[in-house]
């Protein structure tokens, strides 16, 4: 069935392609390696073309700001696709300012959802048990944002309506 809301990726037969013709098939991206490679299978045993075998992917949708090549390997599209049905917008957002976007990174460097900077720092220091008492009222939380956690490898992303905090440097 199809969800507008999966990732997935366009694969085009290579031999179709070549000889003038458009070939390919929509592949959802948050299925196994196995199953992707069945699809792409399908996909080439149905060519026009006969003994089909190279293909590459000449599109995709539902991957946020991420890029794929042409070549991208299966498991990569897999990670990425699975990851992006689970973890929806967070992960969509930590791929836009990740070097290197996988899930372990992405379990690592995040900090959770919430309305702004300033609300991850004040978050922040309710965790850590910091008793401001009258000295709360005081406080320039945006400040603290951008002095003590932006300065120092925090990051924040504004994506599909929420902010979500990052920290990049391991």
């Amino acid at each position: 069935m199809f969800n507008p809301d999966t990732p997935k990726i366009y694969v085009a037969c290579f031999a179709a392609y070549n000889g003038g013709r458009l070939h390919g098939s929509w592949i959802d991206a948050d299925q196994d390696v196995d199953d992707i490679w069945s699809a792409v299978q399908k996909m080439l045993k149905s060519s026009p073309e006969p003994d089909a075998e190279e293909w590459a992917i000449h599109s995709y949708d539902g991957f946020g700001g991420m890029r794929l090549s042409e070549s991208e390997s299966f498991e990569r599209v897999s990670e990425l696709g699975q990851a992006l049905v689970e973890h929806g917008p967070a992960f969509s957002a930590y791929c836009s300012v990740a070097d290197d976007p996988t899930v372990e990174n992405f379990e690592d460097a995040s900090w959770g959802e919430f309305d702004s900077g300033k609300d991850f720092a004040q978050s922040w220091y309710d965790e850590m048990g910091a008793d401001l008492g009258s000295l709360r009222g005081y406080i320039d939380w945006e400040r603290v944002w951008r002095g003590e956690f932006d300065c120092a490898g925090f990051t924040g992303v504004h994506h599909g309506g929420s902010y979500f905090v990052f920290n990049t440097i391991h």
